[in-house]
């Protein structure tokens, strides 16, 4: 499937219709719910009306920079005439307008197919409930695509659309960048608007995109973001800290060595293109504890909204009441930390330009991993896989995730690039830069076939590539 930048290009010069795009989106999503299930809400109608539309202000000479393209966003974005049921279960009411991120998406001319999955109020790295069912990873059904964001990641990767929004509130946009081979930007915080909502999880949550080129993300985070356009450009050369060592989160970890040696490789890749990488691990300090309150405090208040409490998950109801007891003055002294610790933190980057991590400590869990689970086993079990996303949250500054390759099974992997404040631009150029070398774009798992503008993928197993691309890098 062509990404967000060249589906623009052909709409502009009449090589393919909105309509068409729009047609083969809405077909795709219905076709892979019974595989895939990346959507909640599929806007058939409504979406082939817009396209229309986008259509009739083509073949007036109108020009936008996403005009007639199909893109989906998550289910915590308020969609006019959609609820916003953030992975629940229940009668939500539906929304009268837009939230702002969306709204934005219009005006740019983009068609909004639908509302892809969420996990309940987006607590767990994998996209699974009883509101909607199970979302799987187009690399390997068996597999989840992560969370919270793993429906939008879920329909790039399956080629429905070539680009979508979700949000990241402890890497719930990088975590399912990472396992779906696709590209992952949580923005700084307040770079794109979260209206009506306002700090989402006491200011840990922000919207983000993804995209499976650095050009595509770039250009979908322009037009829902604040500030200057990112200009993705060849970077200087950088000095680059290389860091294992997760924060410490009270809960034993393990870097699967898969995983190490995939965030070596990039390591390696940065040094071959003329970067310069040292070993050094951040300070983090007490970033977990600053982080508890903050995310349980969100729980409890997006937990009072539903229409029925009584349909909500155990473990949604013992968030809450943990965001109860650890509000008031904890609260406040959660958000009290955030400026020691980013001073504490950003020192390295009185040294360093970016730091490189893992995005998560191991491949894709199976779906299902965390069934049966208590609410602490369910913490133990995710802080294990994805130790490494939460502290830029905490911290409010900008994250990248990029392919890192695939498993000898085929199963992505992916390496985080994370910068201070106001670093996108600076990242997305480092992606980029890494992006012509390893051309990840060009690799389709096996969910993903033919599409209006683009070519079929080959084959049917993990990890093929199309004809005449260069094999995807497996690690043992």
């Amino acid at each position: 499937m062509a990404g967000l930048v060249e589906q623009v290009r052909m709409v502009a010069e009449g090589a393919v219709s909105a309509r068409e795009l729009t047609e083969e989106a809405v077909r795709r999503a219905e076709a892979t719910r019974g595989t895939v299930n990346a959507f909640r809400w599929v806007r058939a109608e409504e979406a082939l009306r817009e396209a229309d539309e986008a259509d009739r202000l083509r073949a007036a000479g109108e020009r936008r920079p996403l005009l007639g393209v199909p893109v989906a966003v998550k289910d915590d974005m308020d969609v006019a005439g959609l609820p916003t049921a953030f992975g629940c279960r229940g009668e939500f009411p539906a929304r009268r307008a837009d939230g702002e991120a969306v709204r934005r998406l219009r005006a740019a001319g983009a068609v909004i197919v639908g509302k892809t999955n969420t996990p309940e109020l987006g607590q767990w790295p994998m996209t699974e409930g009883p509101g909607f069912g199970v979302t799987r990873n187009p690399w390997d059904l068996g597999r989840t695509p992560g969370g919270s964001s793993g429906g939008s990641a879920a329909a790039v990767a399956a080629g429905i659309v070539a680009g979508a929004l979700g949000s990241d509130g402890a890497g719930s946009v990088r975590i399912p960048a990472a396992w779906t081979h696709l590209i992952g930007v949580k923005p700084q915080r307040g770079r794109v608007p979260t209206w009506p909502e306002h700090g989402m999880f006491n200011g840990l949550t922000c919207y983000g995109v993804l995209a499976r080129s650095v050009a595509d993300a770039a250009l979908l985070l322009d037009v829902v973001g604040d500030g200057p356009p990112v200009a993705v450009e060849r970077p200087r050369r950088l000095r680059i800290a290389l860091s294992l060592r997760p924060a410490y989160a009270a809960v034993r970890h393990r870097l699967e060595p898969v995983v190490r040696a995939a965030t070596e490789r990039t390591a390696a890749r940065l040094e071959a293109l003329g970067h310069e990488v040292v070993r050094e691990e951040p300070r983090y300090g007490p970033v977990g504890p600053a982080f508890v309150p903050r995310a349980m405090g969100g729980v409890r208040e997006w937990a009072r909204r539903v229409p029925d409490p009584g349909l909500l998950d155990p473990r949604t109801r013992q968030n809450a009441r943990g965001g109860a007891l650890l509000g008031g003055a904890v609260l406040r002294l959660a958000r009290a930390a955030e400026r020691p610790l980013r001073a504490r933190v950003g020192e390295l980057f009185g040294r360093y330009d970016v730091l490189l991590t893992p995005t998560t400590a191991a491949p894709p869990l199976p779906v299902g991993a965390l069934d049966g689970l208590s609410g602490r086993e369910t913490d133990a079990a995710m802080i294990r896989a994805c130790p490494y996303t939460f502290p830029w949250n905490v911290l409010g500054w900008p994250a990248v995730s990029v392919p890192a390759g695939l498993t000898a099974g085929g199963l992505p992997l992916g390496a985080q690039l994370l910068g201070p404040a106001g670093s996108e631009a600076l990242l997305l150029s480092l992606a980029g830069q890494l992006e012509e070398r390893e051309r990840w774009f060009e690799r389709r798992p096996p969910v993903a076939g033919p599409a209006v503008g683009g070519p079929a993928a080959a084959g049917s197993a993990p990890g093929v590539t199309e004809p005449g691309c260069p094999a995807p890098p497996s690690l043992p």
